[in-house]
């Protein structure tokens, strides 16, 4: 499937997206992608899910991300990332107001020290039911955290993003959001000796925090 937007066709069905993100730091692989690709088309509740990647780059992701939005119009937005050395899925808390990288993006971009939005608040919290999520993961033998802190490289930047779009645009004050890392897939793993957890799990978990933000008002 090509680095791109997945698109599906508009229905009744009220939609959830997931988007994630391309390989970065000369990597060939990214779980994120890989994770919600499985999801893609599926039914969660009555809603179906769209699948789409975005550029690990700075302001091109969060381009893409608002058309999106505006395209699908979808009840529940999740962002997707990688992270390297976490061993559980990191449902990740809040957002903040900071760009700080530590490698380029994808682009060659490196921001030091700058806001994600000018002028914008230091921060938003997740407005996913973190808690429930992770009861229902530990049920279900998934390994899982609450994050602190999704860093300060391009997931943090579209998790801000996000939150901004659904904090200051009237038609979205509906539209849940948030951001979960995953973990590195056990072929990443194998080359970067580091923690992994198998795709199987990782969609699993993915479905289940869906499924239970979904239920909940």
């Amino acid at each position: 499937m090509p680095a791109s937007v997945v698109h599906l066709s508009r229905g009744s069905t009220s939609k959830v997206l997931l988007v994630a993100f391309d390989p970065f730091g000369g990597k060939i692989l990214n779980s994120s992608w890989l994770a919600i690709q499985a999801l893609h088309g599926k039914q969660i509740a009555r809603h179906r899910i769209i699948a789409a990647q975005l550029p690990t780059a700075f302001k091109t992701s969060l381009q893409i991300l608002r058309k999106l939005i505006a395209e699908h119009n979808p009840a529940l937005i999740i962002g997707v990332g990688q992270a390297d050395m976490r061993s559980p899925i990191s449902l990740e808390r809040v957002a903040i107001n900071i760009i700080d990288a530590r490698i380029p993006d994808n682009q060659g971009v490196q921001p030091v020290d700058e806001e994600v939005i000018s002028g914008g608040p230091v921060g938003y919290f997740s407005t996913l039911p973190i808690k429930a999520i992770r009861t229902a993961l530990n049920k279900a033998d998934v390994p899982v955290e609450i994050s602190q802190t999704a860093g300060s490289f391009v997931c943090n930047y579209v998790f801000y993003g996000l939150m901004h779009e659904l904090s200051t645009r009237k038609l979205l004050r509906r539209t849940r959001g948030g951001f979960i890392h995953v973990p590195l897939l056990p072929q990443q793993s194998a080359i970067r000796a580091a923690p992994a957890m198998p795709l199987e799990q990782i969609v699993k978990g993915l479905r289940l925090a869906i499924q239970t933000t979904l239920k909940l008002p």
